[in-house]
């Protein structure tokens, strides 16, 4: 193929954005609208219009904004799957590269003099500020949240019984056990605004279960007559299906009356909370002018929440609503552009230490997990190398270039009881076979993607069965649902299984509530399960879990991702990968660009 034929190539791009989008740089939505908005703005200087298209691919990657000195080298990450998409022979990518490197900016601070100084700047377009380029939307959404927080941290906190406080708090916190969850809650009474941290199993969501009874007593210790009004959120359908699941679960541990306080709370996605409508010319009900009626706000999987979601979170909550941000900032940030979680956990404490409460003591993993899990999370790459070689009960390391005849037997053996299940009408028995093991992958392409090991599992399946699997709907086959049914129940990351076949199938879809049973024929947006994405599996957990790592270095492959995907365990991980693989996620942060942090700090 050809660039002419090439539908990523923008034609009629010059100088470096045609070379930076020929050699897969730039995607042609980054040209247009740097080329668009210089053009209108009459900007001439080719860095400057470069810097833009820049600025517009990092919001796309995940980034706030745009640092300059790391846009220096050319030979950036191109893609998510790192490949060039220069024309097809080698000779000719040589000269894109060169080309590229001659017309490429070789000096920061004049690159950004020319920023500063630019008619992009001064019509709007472009914000310069800690020596980070904006784009404007980005730039007022983050000074927006930042000003907002840093207001609530100001004001005077909110009245409390301290009497009443201690005696909760030796009621619902016995023994040493729950010190760091004791003194969470403690705090988090004491405050208008608390981010609580922590990874999988050091009881963050026990903490706020027995956080709502305190703050339930302090309401009418204070003389309210009405009952307080308590929304539970979450970003995605399914993670708000999880906290209500987990909240029901931590009032089954107290006694009646205090469990009685936690009766009858709903969890709902932060579009719902805010009253999104998408066939409304004024999307969403609640803002700054209209904000929440609500006394207490709890946010759960806070580090899944992009810096818009966030801004508009802010700007719609009272400044008299307690507000409980809930998550672990080690976990993969949030699909779309920001590193809240992160920046709130470092930011805000700074700028108030007792609004950010760490949750350290994990009471889910087998300690070998947890050794593994804080080795990632801390970038010791020897010791994650050496706890893997060691291996144990509880973890093991595969190194193989080909891992197919080492898994396959566990793969074909969990598919082939997940179809005796579903043969039997065990919608229960399915769903726990589902949920005893996970091949988690970090990308969805290639021979160590989901697609790929999604394919693979069906023929071995086919071949042991004599099924062809010609019917899609397949009894026995694992589902993941992929977008929220609110008419159906379902949410995004929901999973079940197929019972049945053809026509009469039925998908058993694991909820809070049990299996819900829903014809397959009316479920639309679902993939096959036998493996999925780490992405997709945040939030979720399996008794074993098969993390599967690429061949070769991947912009993908981070501490992040492989700290989620082993968290994912809750008592036997194997980390499919060579040692170069596993070092290279170690080392390899997730950079997102952002001032939140130094805003918050200020």
């Amino acid at each position: 193929m050809t660039i002419d034929d090439d539908v990523r190539v923008v034609r009629h791009a010059e100088g470096v954005l045609a070379i930076a989008n020929q050699a897969g740089i730039l995607e042609p939505a980054d040209v247009h609208v740097a080329r668009e908005l210089s053009s209108i703005a009459g900007e001439s200087d080719s860095s400057v219009t470069l810097a833009l298209a820049l600025a517009v691919r990092a919001v796309r990657r995940g980034s706030i904004c745009l640092d300059l000195h790391e846009a220096l080298d050319p030979r950036w990450p191109t893609s998510d799957e790192g490949a060039s998409r220069g024309p097809d022979s080698d000779e000719t990518d040589d000269e894109t590269q060169q080309d590229l490197l001659d017309l490429w900016p070789t000096d920061a601070d004049a690159w950004l003099r020319a920023v500063q100084a630019s008619t992009l700047l001064r019509s709007g377009v472009l914000r310069v500020e800690f020596g980070l380029i904006y784009l404007d939307r980005y730039h007022r959404e983050e000074v927006r949240v930042a000003d907002i927080l840093r207001s609530r941290a100001a004001q005077d906190p909110p009245v409390v019984d301290s009497a009443i406080l201690q005696t909760g708090l030796a009621r619902l916190f016995v023994g040493e056990a729950y010190a760091e969850q004791r003194a969470a809650a403690d705090s988090a009474v004491r405050q208008w605004t608390t981010v609580l941290t922590g990874g999988p199993g050091t009881g963050k969501t026990s903490t706020i279960a027995r956080l709502l009874v305190l703050l339930g007593e302090q309401w009418e210790a204070s003389g309210h007559t009405r009952p307080m009004r308590i929304a539970l959120a979450a970003p995605t359908g399914k993670a708000a299906a999880r906290l209500k699941e987990s909240i029901t679960q931590a009032a089954a541990q107290l006694s009646p009356a205090d469990a009685a306080r936690l009766q009858d709370l709903d969890a709902m996605t932060l579009h719902r909370l805010l009253g999104w409508n998408s066939r409304s010319s004024n999307k969403i009900r609640f803002n700054e002018t209209n904000r929440m009626p609500h006394d207490l706000i709890v946010v759960d999987e806070t580090s899944m929440v992009a810096l818009t979601m966030m801004a508009r979170l802010l700007r719609a909550t009272r400044a008299t609503s307690r507000l409980v941000l809930v998550g672990d900032a080690d976990q993969l940030a949030s699909v779309d552009a920001g590193a809240v979680m992160a920046d709130l956990v470092d930011g805000y404490q700074q700028l108030a230490p007792s609004t950010v409460c760490r949750l350290a003591t994990s009471h889910r993993f087998d300690s070998e997990i947890g050794a593994l899990a804080s080795a990632i999370r801390e970038g010791r790459a020897d010791d994650v190398t050496d706890l893997l070689r060691l291996g144990g009960a509880a973890v093991s390391w595969l190194e193989d270039d080909d891992p197919r005849p080492e898994l396959r037997g566990q793969l074909l053996e969990h598919a082939l009881r997940l179809r005796d299940r579903a043969t039997a009408g065990d919608a229960e028995g399915a769903l726990t076979v589902l949920g005893e093991h996970r091949l988690v992958c970090a990308q969805r392409t290639g021979p160590r993607g989901v697609r790929y090991w999604n394919r693979l599992v069906d023929e071995w399946l086919s071949e042991a069965t004599g099924d062809p699997l010609w019917e899609p709907m397949y009894v026995g086959r694992p589902i993941l649902v992929t977008r929220n049914d609110y008419a159906l129940g379902v949410h995004n990351g929901d999973s079940g299984v197929v019972m049945g076949g053809g026509s009469r199938a039925v998908a058993q879809i694991g909820t809070a509530a049990g299996p819900v049973p829903i014809a397959a024929s009316r479920l639309s947006d679902i993939e096959t399960m036998h493996a999925m994405t780490i992405h997709k599996s945040q939030g979720s957990e399996a008794v074993e879990v098969t993390v599967l790592l690429p061949q070769e270095e991947s912009p993908l492959l981070t501490r992040e991702l492989l700290y989620t995907a082993v968290t994912r365990a809750q008592r036997h991980v194997t980390i499919v990968g060579s040692e170069e693989t596993v070092r290279a996620a170690v080392n390899a942060q997730i950079r997102r660009a952002t001032g939140l942090r130094q805003r918050l700090e200020k």
